[in-house]
């Protein structure tokens, strides 16, 4: 008889992993899967929502996403930079960092960010770099990615002192930063920070793909280029649960469940004594194992252990956690003790 499969603890991306569903049951959604010509008024009640969460995350204006952060980001380019407008961008950043400047007609200037070799993964970019940067080349807008995939972080309020200084727009890239806002124990957030800021539901926050949010704390308004750039057919079952995603995070129930999921991988750690944790954002389970390279521990974690890494390369590995993680899931991790 052949041996069932096991099936794999994944700790990747969405963070709910089909287990966790905010709004209801998936049926359901197909029920409220309406063209627009069949709701009255939507744009008035979709404005009243986001306005809503404006106030709740205390911006100057929040916008729904169903396209992913990087139409967030794209939107945020687009509402700062004209043809030859300056712009810095890191050279390992999402392609739509660059796609959006391209459209823009922007020039862009790319920066380099240390190696560090003991985990593979970049270094943030520091205050002091930025302003040299900054002064150098003296740009229109920039962009920074924070967290790294690897949960990385940079000083964002130092970046942006010095962005407002320098009357430079900032655009912060924090799609896998969504829960910041709703713990202490988290990095500081963007959102009150940066000019932009875009954040993704689904990597972390227990959203639907591609659910995001785009922050905005400037005088600069993005309507103009989202309408430019938005289908005209929206999917009301996607913008419902980015609704009830956000009363959910800012609910005492939800801030319950982010203090849970921290205080969980915080024992979780403190068991495994044999492995090396590193970077500025907890969710983020970042490890490595003397004398395996992260590709041989991701693989021994796959293959031995039925666990799913969402990144590795040739130092560490990447176990992504977020709303949807459960102490279940993680004790899960208990079995690699003795690797």
């Amino acid at each position: 008889m052949l041996k069932k499969e096991c099936k794999k603890t994944l700790f990747t991306t969405p963070s709910h992993n089909g287990k966790v569903c905010i709004l209801h049951k998936f049926y359901q959604w197909y029920r409220s899967d309406v063209s627009e010509t069949d709701a009255y008024n939507p744009q008035a009640e979709l404005t009243a929502s986001q306005e809503r969460a404006s106030k709740l995350y205390g911006t100057k204006s929040t916008h729904y996403l169903t396209n992913g952060s990087s139409s967030g980001i794209i939107a945020a380019i687009l509402s700062s930079c004209a043809i030859n407008d300056k712009i810095l961008i890191w050279n390992k950043s999402h392609k739509c960092h660059k796609n959006g400047a391209k459209l823009a007609g922007a020039k862009i200037i790319e920066y380099e960010l240390n190696l560090n070799n003991e985990w593979g993964v970049y270094e943030p970019l520091s205050a002091q770099k930025a302003e040299e940067l900054i002064k150098q080349h003296q740009p229109k807008a920039m962009v920074i990615t924070s967290p790294s995939y690897e949960g990385i972080c940079t000083d964002i309020k130092a970046i942006s002192d010095i962005c407002k200084k320098n009357n430079v727009i900032l655009i912060a890239d924090e799609a896998h930063g969504a829960l910041y806002p709703f713990s202490d124990k988290l990095p500081v957030s963007a959102v009150k920070y940066a000019d932009f800021t875009v954040q993704s539901l689904h990597k972390t926050a227990g959203g639907l793909n591609p659910t995001a949010l785009l922050h905005c704390n400037c005088d600069i308004s993005p309507n103009k280029v989202l309408d430019m750039i938005t289908t005209t057919s929206p999917s009301y079952p996607l913008l419902a649960s980015i609704e009830t995603n956000i009363n959910y995070l800012f609910s005492k129930r939800g801030q319950k469940e982010v203090d849970n999921l921290i205080n969980n991988i915080l024992y979780i750690k403190s068991k495994l004594t044999n492995l090396e944790f590193f970077g500025d954002d907890i969710t983020k389970i970042l490890i490595k194992k003397n004398g395996l390279s992260g590709y041989e521990l991701s693989e021994i974690l796959y293959e031995n252990y039925n666990i799913e890494d969402e990144i590795t390369n040739e130092k560490s590995t990447m176990l992504l956690t977020g709303i949807g993680t459960t102490k279940r899931k993680l004790d899960r991790l208990l079995k690699i003790k003795n690797i």
